[in-house]
């Protein structure tokens, strides 16, 4: 079994996780025990990440694993990484900027997914913070996305958070609170989204205004 005392930060980055897969089940990001989360150690050579079969409520130090970038699963017991393992190694493989990743099923971005339809952009917020959510399509045999789908997409460096069809979303950052940060954002902007598209369906309005910057500082840069 590995030593797993080479990772001296791994304590503080399990109980960050645990803080954020907490965060994510307490707002209704995910239930059961769907989704997935991760974070990068220290070392840059290993990540956290949840189990397979645990939800985020249930996330502790003991069930939590330890996995290298080459696949190599460091923890120890019965339980196994995330099934999604394999696409959140990827990206760290391909993006050193990426140290952390919250992948949650929350409902009414996973609506917009399950509809194809990209999730828009509408507030300043997500202009300044994501700048867009690009939608990826379930893998050629119509199962969930893999690698194949998901790092083309994450190749593109100025991408942090993309949506995933018929099967929920995926927030990137430096660190956990800043990917779960996007993951909330992502859901926040869906139900704005769906709010303005009703409201507009029902005073006859077919489109409305959207911003083209996230702060007043780039808009002033703009119109000088």
């Amino acid at each position: 079994m590995a030593d797993l005392n080479r990772f001296p930060d791994l304590h503080d980055k399990m109980d960050a996780l645990i803080a954020s897969a907490r965060r994510c089940f307490d707002l209704g990001l995910q239930t059961n025990a769907g989704g997935n989360l991760s974070v990068r150690l220290d070392a840059r050579d290993a990540i956290v990440i949840k189990p397979s079969g645990v939800g985020f409520a249930e996330c502790t130090r003991d069930n939590l694993q330890v996995v290298a970038l080459d696949g190599t699963i460091l923890s120890k017991g019965e339980l196994k990484p995330s099934k999604d393992l394999d696409f959140h190694r990827d990206l760290y493989r391909i993006r050193k900027d990426i140290n952390a990743i919250v992948h949650c099923h929350s409902p009414w971005a996973t609506g917009y997914a399950s509809a194809g339809i990209e999730i828009p952009c509408l507030t300043v917020q997500t202009i300044e913070k994501i700048g867009r959510m690009p939608l990826i399509p379930l893998s050629s045999n119509g199962g969930p996305q893999t690698e194949n789908e998901i790092s083309p997409v994450f190749a593109e460096t100025n991408i942090r958070a993309a949506v995933l069809a018929n099967h929920g979303t995926i927030g990137t950052g430096k660190t956990l609170i800043a990917a779960q940060y996007l993951a909330e954002i992502i859901e926040e902007t869906a139900q704005i989204a769906y709010v303005r598209d009703t409201l507009l369906a029902a005073h006859g309005k077919t489109n409305a205004n959207l911003p083209q910057y996230g702060t007043a500082a780039e808009a002033a840069m703009h119109t000088k």
